[in-house]
């Protein structure tokens, strides 16, 4: 059954809990799933509950740069008991978050160590590279990851063509219905390598009302993919679900 993917998606913010339940009846009755990735030890737990709702959820848990000071023993313990996490996310590196150089190499202690437990459980990866990319990439070789997704990839093209060179994933939101730079960077990806997101709830201030992003926004995006890559709707959802199968590692 063909079915789109929202790759990223923070569905355990507070923003969204007074909704869940239609938004879980949306995604099943649009074909629908999400990547719900987590930002810390306690969004991790709200985001494996919400997976019992829907097989339509699959549940990233991890440690965001943000909250690299979160408890790392105690998240390596989250995901070695829930063998039913489809991934391990939202993760990576942001010095804006830091105020000296600890901080930092904390973030990347908590980082390398979360990809360690991906590599060993073959777990795809939600990474957040803002203005980190070229760190990112020198780790990146260090691991075995086959599904490492940069999401809301913002880099150069430069930067562009070495994370297809290291054979990693980048997913697109609805800023690329709008933005000139994210449409030149989507159509410069390798088609295989192309996903989509909402990075909900974030808003976005050019198009949807500055609402919260939803699930449902992706039709949007990916209608706006096929127009940039000049292939039908229906095509651009094949391609897009054959990506996101061997992103999740459901397919090799």
């Amino acid at each position: 059954m063909a079915f789109i993917l929202d790759a990223h998606i923070h569905l355990s913010d507070p923003l969204y809990a007074e909704h869940i339940d239609l938004i879980v009846n949306s995604m099943e009755s649009t074909g629908i799933k999400a990547c719900a990735v987590s930002m810390d030890n306690k969004s991790s737990q709200m985001t494996l509950k919400l997976a019992e709702k829907s097989k339509n959820i699959l549940p990233f848990v991890g440690i965001h740069p943000e909250k690299a000071s979160d408890d790392l023993d105690t998240m390596v313990s989250l995901i070695n008991k829930n063998s039913q996490i489809s991934g391990i996310g939202e993760i990576g590196l942001d010095r804006s978050y830091c105020s000296d150089d600890d901080q930092f190499k904390r973030q990347v202690t908590v980082f390398k160590k979360l990809l360690e437990q991906a590599e060993t459980l073959r777990k795809p990866v939600s990474v957040h590279s803002r203005k980190t990319l070229d760190d990112i990439f020198e780790i990146i070789p260090s691991y075995n990851i086959s599904g490492f997704l940069l999401h809301w990839f913002d880099g150069s093209k430069k930067q562009l063509k070495q994370a297809m060179d290291l054979g990693c994933y980048v997913s697109y939101g609805p800023v690329m219905v709008y933005s000139q730079d994210k449409q030149v960077l989507a159509s410069l990806s390798n088609r295989d390598r192309i996903l989509v997101e909402t990075d909900g709830p974030v808003k976005f201030s050019h198009c949807f009302g500055r609402k919260e992003a939803q699930i449902t926004f992706i039709p949007s995006v990916v209608f706006a993919l096929a127009k940039l890559l000049e292939q039908s709707y229906d095509e651009t959802v094949s391609m897009l679900q054959n990506n996101s199968e061997r992103y999740l590692g459901l397919t090799r």
